[in-house]
């Protein structure tokens, strides 16, 4: 059930990275978020976007941290 819970908190959030596309830095023409949105369907962007989130969460609780990544929490590669 947290499962099923966690999954849609992260769609959603990544519903208004797409609702919020043409102000948000991250969805911007150039990126890689904003050339998803480009050749995809939006509905299938945010739930990959959401999948990506959820990599990045995992990675960060395996790891204990962020321990010198540099790269400040974009998501845009």
């Amino acid at each position: 059930m947290v499962e099923r819970s966690l999954r849609q908190l992260l769609i959603l959030g990544a519903n208004s990275v797409g609702i919020k596309r043409r102000t948000n830095p991250i969805a911007q023409p150039g990126t890689w978020l904003g050339g998803m949105l480009a050749r995809k369907p939006g509905m299938l962007v945010r739930v990959v976007l959401a999948n990506k989130l959820a990599r990045i969460v995992w990675a960060l609780m395996a790891r204990g941290g962020l321990q010198g990544s540099g790269r400040g929490g974009d998501i845009s590669r």
